[in-house]
């Protein structure tokens, strides 16, 4: 069985919440996992001078969600084709039922 990844994440920014007392990730985002050194498309988080927000999962900071995509500015492309658009946990892609007229 294939293990479920968990998808943090790092940006370029970050910017304070006063409702919920912490930073919050802004500017461009990427996909983070918890161990590595670089983001899921290949950049480094120390020269690209990427914050680390590890108490964000990536499903959350996708515009369309409206939990911490605030400040957001640009999500990787690559990054969001790698981890999934709708983040972990979403339903597969379409469904087709009966697609012939």
């Amino acid at each position: 069985m294939a293990r479920t990844r968990r998808y943090d994440v790092a940006a370029s920014g970050r910017w304070w919440d006063r409702e919920d007392n912490r930073w919050l990730p802004a500017g461009e985002v990427h996909a983070w996992e918890q161990g590595m050194n670089q983001t899921v498309c290949g950049l480094s988080l120390h020269r690209s001078q990427l914050s680390r927000f590890p108490a964000v999962t990536w499903s959350d900071v996708l515009p369309e969600s409206g939990g911490a995509a605030d400040a957001v500015r640009r999500v990787c492309p690559r990054c969001a084709a790698a981890a999934g658009r709708r983040g972990a946990g979403a339903r597969p892609g379409r469904r087709h039922v009966d697609p012939r007229p």
